[in-house]
C-alpha cells in the first residue's frame, strides 16, 4: 500500500468489525516484509493505527487470536517496544472497566453500525422449544439483546413452535426461565403458532401468484433432485390444483398427507438453499402443545421466519453463520410477498472441543439415561454449566469477549472456565476436606500442644474480610492425608495451614503410613521456610461427610461431524466420586454456594445437609469447578 492509501485507514478503524475486516486484511498484506507501517522507526502513522486498533474491542480481540499473522506480529512488537504510546489507551481501559463493573447487571453494548437505526431497532431471539438452551443460544440471545440496548430498541422473544413432534411446554418454560436467569429482559413474548392463520394466508397468496406448488415426491427423490438441479414433476402443476391440494393438506386427508408445499425459487441455483425449499408439511399424528389438533399442517422455519419477522416489526435479525446460505432465501420471501424488509446480521456460533450443541443429540443423551438430565453438569446447556459452577456474570463476560466476528473457530473450554475463576476466587470461602480412604490419625505433641479441643474464629477468605469468619477446630489429635504423610521425612519441619509449623516425628514404616506424630513449633517456626504446607482437620470436631464429584467430556473426539455416529465416540467414564470428610463449618453450606477446598480446587454445593428428605443419609454433594489451568473437562 502506498503512503497516501495508509493515512486514511486510521480514521476508519473505529467502525464496526464487519466494516474494518477488509482493512485489517490489507494491513496484514502490507506488513509481510515490514517492521513498521512506514519507514524504519516508529512513525505517527504507526502510533495512530495501533491506538485505533487497541481502542476497537472487536478488532483487538481478533488481532490477539493471531489469524492475520503479520498484523499480529506488528501489533505485539509495537506493544512491547513502545510503551510510551499506551498511556492514553490504559486510561481509557481503566475508565471502560469501571463503567462495565458499574453496569454489569444491566449489561454492556457493542458499538456496531446497523442499517436504518434512525427508524428504530427491534431485534428478536428465536429458539425452538425442542430442548433446553445451550451456550450457543446464550450468545445469540445476548447479542440480540445488546443490539437492542445499543440503539435503545426492543428485544422480542419468539418461540418457534412449528414442529409438534419435538416441542414441549416444559422446554418453552425452561427457555423463558433461563433468559430471566441470565438477566436478559425481553420486551415481548410471542409464539410462531400465534401467526398460523397469517402464515396460511401468505401461503395461499404465494400459490395464487405462482410462487408455490404442492409436491408428493418422496423425500429421497426430492433430496437427489435438489442436489442435482432437477425440476420436480409437480413444479408446473396449475394454480387451481395446487390450491385444492393445499386444502387437502390443511384437512389432513389421506391425499393431503402425501404432499408438502414448496416455494418456487429456482431449480439449479448454485446456492442449494434457493432450490425450491419446502415451506409446509403435514403432521396429523401429534397434537400441537398450544393449538391442539386445529392444524394438520405446519409452516417450515425457512418460510415462517422471514414472514413473521416482517409482520412482528423486527428490524434487524441476527443469525449464526450456519444460516448464511439461507439469507438470500430469507430476502426472497419478503420481496416476493411484498412485505417489509428485515436487515440481517451474521455472527459466528460458539464451538467447543469435545462438545456438540445439537439439541437432537443432547436430547438423545437425556432420553437414554447417559446423563442425569438437561441440567447435568456435563451438559453444555445453560443449566448444565450453571450446575457445574459457572456464574452468570462470568458467562456473560465470556460471550461478550467473543465479539461479533463471523470467523468460526473451535475453542477449548480453558478460557471459558478461567473467566469464571476470576469471578469466584475473590469471594469463595475456604474450607478443608480429606478423603475418607486416605486419612491418617496424628497425635499433636510438644509444649504448645493443646490439652483439650478448642475453637477459634478465622477468616473464611484470607484476602477478603467481608466474607466473614468461621470456627476452626484445634485439638490434641489431627487428621492428615495419606499422600502428605508418605512425603514426610523424619524430623522434617512442615506447616499445618491455619495453625503453624510442626516437626514430623515417629513415622511408622510401611505403605500405607499407619501412624506418625507432629510436634508443634508454632512460636518459633517460620512458615516461609517450609517446603510443605498441608491441610488437616482436628478429629475432635463434628466432621461433615461429603461426596466430591469430578466430570469429564461426554465425547472423546474433538469435533463431532454430522455423519459421525455419536455412540462411537461417547466417553465410557464421564464422572467420578470420592467420599470425604469436611470441616465442621461446612455444615452451614447451602445449595449453589461456591467454595474452595484448600489444595483441591473450587466446588459448587449441589446439595447441603438440609437438602435431604427425612430418613436419607445427610451429606454434602460438591461438584468440582474447572479453573482453566489444565483445560476444562
Amino acid at each position: 500500500m502506498k503512503l497516501e492509501e495508509l493515512h486514511p485507514i486510521e480514521a476508519l478503524l473505529t467502525a464496526d468489525f464487519r466494516s474494518i475486516e477488509p482493512r485489517l486484511q490489507s494491513l496484514d498484506k502490507h506488513l509481510i516484509l515490514r517492521t513498521y507501517l512506514h519507514g524504519y522507526t516508529l512513525s505517527e502513522l504507526d502510533t495512530k493505527v495501533w491506538q485505533a486498533l487497541r481502542g476497537n474491542r472487536a478488532a483487538f480481540s481478533f488481532i490477539k487470536r493471531g489469524s492475520l499473522v503479520n498484523l499480529a506480529r506488528w501489533f505485539e512488537f509495537i506493544e512491547v517496544m513502545h510503551p510510551e504510546i499506551q498511556d492514553e489507551i490504559k486510561a481509557k481501559d481503566a475508565a471502560a472497566k469501571a463503567k462495565v463493573a458499574a453496569a454489569s447487571k444491566a449489561g454492556g453494548s457493542y458499538a456496531l453500525n446497523l442499517q436504518n437505526t434512525d427508524q428504530g431497532v427491534v431485534t428478536r431471539f428465536l429458539p425452538e422449544p425442542s430442548g433446553y438452551l445451550h451456550i450457543g443460544h446464550a450468545k445469540a440471545a445476548l447479542l440480540s439483546w445488546y443490539f437492542a440496548q445499543q440503539y435503545k430498541g426492543q428485544l422480542r422473544l419468539r418461540l418457534d413452535d412449528t414442529n409438534p413432534d419435538k416441542e414441549k411446554e416444559e422446554y418453552q418454560d425452561a427457555i423463558i426461565e433461563d433468559l430471566a436467569m441470565m438477566g436478559i429482559k425481553c420486551d415481548t413474548l410471542t409464539y410462531t403458532s400465534d401467526y398460523f392463520d397469517y402464515l396460511y394466508d401468505m401461503a395461499i397468496k404465494m400459490i395464487k401468484e405462482g410462487h408455490a406448488y404442492a409436491d408428493d415426491t418422496d423425500q429421497e427423490t426430492m433430496r437427489n433432485e435438489r442436489w442435482n438441479g432437477i425440476a420436480s414433476k409437480r413444479r408446473d402443476t396449475p394454480v387451481e390444483e395446487n390450491l385444492r391440494i393445499f386444502e387437502e393438506m390443511k384437512k389432513g386427508s389421506e391425499e393431503g398427507v402425501r404432499y408438502c408445499l414448496r416455494a418456487k425459487l429456482s431449480v439449479d441455483n448454485p446456492n442449494k438453499a434457493m432450490r425450491d425449499p419446502v415451506i409446509y408439511r403435514c403432521n396429523v399424528d401429534t397434537p400441537h402443545h398450544r393449538t391442539g389438533t386445529k392444524w394438520k399442517m405446519y409452516p417450515m422455519y425457512d418460510f415462517a421466519c422471514p414472514v413473521v419477522d416482517s409482520y412482528e416489526g423486527v428490524t434487524h435479525a441476527l443469525r449464526s453463520t450456519e444460516y448464511t446460505d439461507r439469507n438470500p432465501q430469507y430476502a426472497w420471501f419478503q420481496k416476493t410477498l411484498q412485505i417489509r424488509k428485515v436487515h440481517m446480521w451474521d455472527f459466528a456460533r460458539m464451538n467447543f472441543v469435545k462438545t456438540f450443541l445439537s439439541k437432537r443429540k443432547l436430547a438423545k443423551l437425556v432420553d437414554t439415561g447417559k446423563v442425569w438430565g438437561w441440567d447435568d453438569p456435563r451438559m453444555p446447556t445453560i443449566r448444565g454449566v450453571r450446575r457445574r459452577g459457572m456464574g452468570i456474570e462470568a458467562l456473560r463476560e465470556f460471550i461478550i469477549a467473543q465479539g461479533p466476528s463471523r470467523n468460526v473457530v473451535t475453542m477449548d473450554w480453558t478460557k471459558f472456565w478461567a473467566t469464571n475463576k476470576k469471578h469466584i476466587d475473590p469471594i469463595a470461602p475456604r474450607h478443608t476436606a480429606l478423603l475418607k480412604k486416605d486419612i491418617v490419625k496424628v497425635p499433636v505433641t510438644g509444649a504448645e500442644a493443646p490439652a483439650q479441643p478448642f475453637q477459634e474464629d478465622r477468616p473464611k477468605h484470607p484476602k477478603n474480610k467481608d466474607i466473614g469468619t468461621k470456627k476452626v477446630a484445634f485439638g490434641p489429635e489431627i487428621l492428615l492425608d495419606q499422600a502428605d504423610a508418605k512425603s514426610f521425612k523424619e524430623g522434617e519441619e512442615i506447616t499445618l495451614m491455619a495453625w503453624g509449623n510442626a516437626f514430623v516425628r515417629n513415622i511408622a514404616e510401611g505403605d500405607p503410613i499407619t501412624s506418625l506424630t507432629c510436634e508443634l513449633n508454632v512460636a518459633k517456626g517460620d512458615v516461609k521456610t517450609t517446603e510443605k504446607k498441608v491441610t488437616w482437620l482436628a478429629s475432635s470436631q463434628t466432621l461433615v461427610p461429603a461426596e466430591l464429584w469430578d466430570f469429564d467430556y461426554l465425547i472423546t473426539k474433538d469435533t463431532l461431524q454430522e455423519e459421525d455416529n455419536m455412540e462411537d465416540f461417547l466417553n465410557p467414564t464421564t464422572s467420578t466420586m470420592e467420599e470425604a470428610f469436611c470441616d465442621e463449618a461446612t455444615a452451614q453450606l447451602k445449595k449453589n454456594d461456591i467454595i474452595q477446598l484448600e489444595r483441591r480446587g473450587y466446588y459448587r454445593v449441589d446439595k447441603g445437609l438440609d437438602d435431604w428428605k427425612e430418613g436419607e443419609e445427610k451429606r454434602l454433594v460438591l461438584f468440582n469447578i474447572p479453573t482453566g489451568k489444565t483445560g476444562s473437562k
